[in-house]
């Protein structure tokens, strides 16, 4: 059941001045961008924060899933421009995507675990890189995704033009890229940008919904698929290969998960393509 709208999911953190919070639900990690007052844009210490919280969680072994969203009613504006402006903040811009962060943070990460994010108000800019970080995007009816830093004459150097086109195909990312404009979510959800969209403030209950009913599934097994599936799109040479890399990681997996699972269906569970527990 979904909480309703404009009840607080996480009323601990109210009021809190860290640029970024972050809160443990069992095996789900949930990370808040904590800057409303900018629409949530990232700053180099937001930036930072991020970075620790998504490595902290993909060390740890006993967390499954995490959940990026942004407090205050908006996802991420992107970086801040205005501080930058400002002269307050001296960017340094690592070229070497291998050796450190990227502006945004984390973006340049290849996590081991599923992501989602739970998008509301504006993903756009950075915002909308940091969006396509994630496996999935649960995005509200009003929200609004876009690569709006073509007005202002900055690049997506936070994986933008290398997610987007995998993720939507190449036309439509182009679409989005030359023009700056905004997409809706219905529009978003057509392009296979967005995974769900449900109505004004329930995106995070419904990422958190599906973080934790994705955590439940043996892990080996699905972290095993999703390698997979980012080793096939990003980093095969060919599809003998991308075959080859599915079966080297697929079959340890079959003695340490598939067997068990095999007996459990073979005593009646998921019979009929059932999920008794899942409304995945």
């Amino acid at each position: 059941m979904h909480r309703c709208i404009g009840t607080p999911l996480f009323p601990s953190v109210t009021g809190s001045d860290k640029p970024v919070v972050s809160e443990r639900r069992g095996a789900v990690m949930l990370i808040g961008i904590n800057r409303p007052e900018a629409r949530n844009a990232v700053n180099l210490e937001t930036a930072q924060r991020l970075t620790e919280e998504l490595s902290a969680f993909d060390q740890d072994n006993s967390l499954h899933v995490a959940v990026l969203y942004g407090l205050g009613g908006s996802f991420c504006a992107g970086f801040d421009l205005k501080e930058l402006s400002q002269g307050s903040v001296s960017l340094k811009l690592e070229q070497d995507v291998s050796s450190a962060p990227g502006p945004m943070g984390p973006s340049r990460m290849r996590l081991s675990k599923p992501l989602i994010a739970a998008v509301s108000g504006f993903a756009v800019a950075g915002g909308l890189e940091l969006a396509l970080l994630a496996d999935m995007r649960v995005v509200e009816e009003s929200a609004i995704m876009g690569v709006f830093c073509r007005r202002f004459g900055v690049p997506l150097i936070d994986g933008g033009t290398v997610r987007l086109p995998q993720l939507i195909g190449l036309s439509r990312a182009l679409d989005m890229i030359l023009t700056g404009r905004p997409v809706k979510a219905q529009e978003a959800l057509a392009f296979g940008l967005a995974n769900r969209v449900v109505p004004d403030g329930q995106a995070l209950q419904l990422a958190l919904e599906l973080a934790e009913q994705i955590s439940a599934f043996p892990q080996l097994c699905l972290r095993a698929d999703r390698n997979s599936a980012y080793h096939a799109v990003f980093d095969s040479a060919s599809f003998t290969q991308a075959m080859q890399y599915e079966v080297d990681h697929g079959v340890p997996v079959v003695l340490a998960e598939a067997v068990t699972g095999a007996r459990q269906f073979r005593d009646g569970m998921g019979r009929g393509g059932t999920f008794s527990k899942s409304k995945l």
